[in-house]
């Protein structure tokens, strides 16, 4: 496993620049069993109703479990998701959301994450289950 400051670097190096810097995901802690990361609310990721988009939360949840993939291999593995399960269990207002990740199952193929998802005042809004596939990563060069 992978030290807090490790796993930032390679947060960074994973998320600049593309899709998840701008949504604007950041590391928070690094777990035994996975990791927990955050976003921060802000105008253009809300919908019509002024709430968190559901894809915003979905991202979270899926980058939460490849995140966690990659501190459990130690930053030595290429994975993609090949399904998640969410469930919205309330609006998302407030300031930020939170993401806590916990490896259920980790497979020589398939690897399962389960998400918790809470808003600023700590209360439960959403739930994923997410499994993703590990992919060979290609030989050294030599």
């Amino acid at each position: 496993m992978l030290s807090k400051r490790e796993m930032e670097a390679v947060f960074r190096r994973a998320h600049q620049p593309n899709f998840n810097s701008l949504v604007g995901l950041r590391l928070v802690a690094c777990h035994r069993d996975g990791v927990t990361i955050d976003c921060a609310l802000r105008p253009e990721l809300l919908n019509f109703h002024g709430v968190l988009h559901g894809g915003v939360t979905a991202t979270l949840a899926d980058v939460a479990v490849g995140m966690a993939i990659t501190h459990h291999f130690g930053g030595r593995s290429r994975q993609t998701t090949v399904e998640m399960k969410i469930n919205f269990l309330r609006p998302v207002t407030g300031h930020k959301v939170r993401a806590r990740a916990r490896l259920l199952k980790v497979g020589t193929k398939l690897t399962i994450g389960q998400v918790d998802l809470f808003d600023d005042a700590k209360r439960r809004v959403g739930a994923a289950l997410v499994t993703y596939m590990l992919l060979e990563t290609p030989p050294a060069k030599a």
